[in-house]
């Protein structure tokens, strides 16, 4: 999933081997980079808390390319934190200085990036007929060009431990009232109903997405066409503060305090029944705590159980600047993302869902339990909003949260936040 934001002092760069010779490929010839020459590899990623599996395979890669093509390869990994990455990258690629390999969002970012002509066409790359059909078009641009190599396909909603459920009688709520029974029932046995996790202004965004995918399914089906048209208002997602409002009534304290790690260490060791948040913290959950039981549920916003289903998503996806000097280097390494033989282990490894063909691991518990509700016909994809109006909904709930903004405050920010958005990319 993943979800980004804005201040480069924050930066964490891992330079994973300085490395001496000369940075071959830099006078962008397309002939190739030739053997036994170096090559400097940026390479920006903002997920830190995986970075030893990153380190892993990325030496992997190196090892790769030395032995196949005599390349000595020097990646440089810079992996900032979610909140600030995408204002990061955005600085970066206009100011000419962009990472040879990035990541970003397939469904928010591909669009305004492939059109801005910062992606470089992967069409003909051995990766895209390893693609799985339902995987292909999420990283594929309105001119029908492949622009990205999946890492993240997400079925999400909310994290509930099923260990605490079973023990209390608890079935998963379909609707808002069958949640506030879970609820008072919950706190009736002592335990808190959820976990709160605001410190980092991207968790409580994941509210909007679930809000507008949710109800952009039925009563308002036509929101993002007349939000996109300067037509529309948030005052047509008002759902988003019945459910933000009870679960903060009845979360763990200090939220503005508690980042994504903490939150997910909170949630392992039962501090709390659920968490509004995405599997994408399952490593994370699971260093904390291997024998936790949890699963995925879909967030009720309503008392609709039609409203009641999974966000389906692509993610986090790896482009090549169309600018790189080192792109023959590039290209190997977003192939080597879904190599034959080590791709199925590092995807595994990093407990993403399989995204190509190739890809032979089990399927973990809770992608099963969001793939029931899949199949069910209760689900719809990730809704297409712009990343600056999500970006701008982090803030203004956690300032909501702490009681320094009103919900037509909330409503008038998201508003503002998405006509300015229009004037730039009409």
């Amino acid at each position: 999933m993943k979800v980004w934001k804005s201040v480069a002092s924050a930066v964490l760069v891992s330079v994973l081997l300085a490395g001496c010779g000369s940075n071959a490929g830099t006078d962008g010839k397309e002939e190739g980079t030739a053997s036994g020459s170096t090559v400097s590899l940026k390479v920006f990623i903002a997920q830190p808390r995986l970075k030893e599996h990153y380190d892993k395979y990325i030496e992997q890669f190196k090892a790769k390319e030395k032995a196949e093509k005599n390349i000595e390869v020097n990646v440089q990994l810079e992996m900032p934190p979610a909140d600030n990455a995408p204002q990061i990258l955005k600085t970066r690629l206009a100011s000419n200085d962009a990472p040879d390999v990035f990541a970003l969002h397939a469904v928010n970012e591909i669009p305004p990036f492939s059109k801005a002509g910062y992606l470089e066409d992967l069409s003909g790359q051995p990766f895209v007929d390893k693609l799985l059909d339902s995987v292909k078009p999420s990283v594929t641009d309105a001119s029908g060009k492949v622009v990205a190599v999946p890492l993240e396909t997400l079925s999400w909603g909310y994290l509930y431990n099923k260990d605490i459920f079973k023990e209390q009688g608890l079935e998963v709520p379909t609707t808002l009232t069958e949640m506030k029974a879970v609820v008072e029932k919950l706190k009736a046995a002592n335990i808190t109903p959820f976990e709160l996790s605001y410190k980092e202004a991207w968790i409580p965004q994941l509210f909007l997405p679930l809000t507008v995918g949710a109800l952009t399914q039925s009563e308002h089906k036509d929101f993002l066409d007349k939000m996109n048209q300067d037509q529309g208002s948030f005052s047509d997602m008002k759902a988003l503060f019945d459910i933000f409002d009870l679960v903060n009534a009845n979360g763990t304290e200090k939220a503005l305090e508690v980042g994504g790690d903490d939150g997910s260490a909170a949630f392992a060791t039962g501090k709390a029944a659920m968490w509004i948040q995405g599997p994408w913290f399952a490593e994370t959950i699971l260093k904390s705590n291997p024998d936790i039981n949890f699963g995925v549920a879909p967030l009720p916003i309503n008392d609709n159980p039609d409203d009641t289903k999974i966000n389906l998503s692509t993610s986090t996806s790896l482009a090549v600047s169309s600018s790189s000097k080192n792109k023959e280097v590039a290209l190997d390494f977003v192939n080597y993302v879904l190599d034959d033989k080590d791709s199925s282990a590092f995807y595994e490894a990093l407990k993403f869902n399989p995204v190509a063909k190739i890809h032979d691991f089990k399927s973990f518990p809770w992608v099963d339990d969001a793939l029931k509700y899949v199949n069910e016909g209760k689900a719809y994809q990730d809704p297409s909003i712009p990343q600056a109006v999500k970006d701008e909904s982090g803030k203004a709930l956690q300032g909501y949260y702490s009681g320094q903004l009103d919900q037509q405050q909330v409503i008038d920010a998201l508003d503002k936040a998405w006509k300015s958005y229009n004037k730039v990319n009409k």
